[in-house]
């Protein structure tokens, strides 16, 4: 099956607990349609570059799930219709890399940037 990651972003004013719950919730539904979600990260509240929907923070979430096309596009059509999710976004990856996503990462072990230009 192709594997996919999912980040999506919901309303500002749920808890921690709510959106956390919208993980399982999403990953509930890969599930009862044939996929499993192989690994999730709720990335906490930031800051947006603008508003959306009069709101100006969210929270971010990421699924990395291993699930036929059809589950997927089950669940995208569930997280465009819930209230509470914002923004979605899906893209098909060749393979999943190991451990934590950048945005879990301390700056330390990212490694280093490029230098700008000027």
């Amino acid at each position: 099956m192709p594997l996919y990651e999912h980040v999506f972003i919901s309303r500002q004013d749920l808890s921690n607990a709510q959106a956390e719950g919208l993980i399982e919730h999403f990953g509930t539904v890969l599930a009862d349609n044939g996929g499993k979600v192989l690994d999730s990260e709720y990335w906490g509240v930031k800051t947006m570059a603008y508003k959306i929907n009069k709101n100006r923070k969210g929270h971010y979430a990421l699924l990395k799930s291993d699930a036929p096309a059809s589950a997927v596009q089950e669940m995208e059509r569930l997280m465009r219709l819930h209230d509470d999710v914002m923004r979605v976004l899906t893209i098909k990856v060749d393979a999943h890399e190991d451990g934590p996503s950048v945005q879990m990462q301390k700056r330390e072990e990212r490694g280093e940037r490029r230098e700008r230009r000027q």
